[in-house]
């Protein structure tokens, strides 16, 4: 699977905002479908949404591991 972001939907509901108010602080609404998809984002952004919500990258995401055994 990857990222997922899970994390950061549920902070998003526990500081009372959204994704429009993501959008609103300059996260690009591309990205945050990218996100939305579990896709990769730039260090950047991460450091940009921590700055906004006060945070550490790792309480908006989270890595987890595929299935596939090899």
């Amino acid at each position: 699977m990857g990222i997922s972001y899970k994390k950061l939907w549920h902070l998003l509901l526990d500081k009372e905002m959204n994704k429009s108010r993501l959008r609103e602080s300059g996260i690009h609404s591309a990205t945050i479908a990218k996100m939305n998809k579990g896709k990769a984002i730039s260090t950047k952004t991460i450091e940009e949404i921590c700055r906004l919500l006060d945070c550490q990258p790792g309480d908006i995401m989270e890595y987890v591991a595929d299935d596939i055994k090899i």
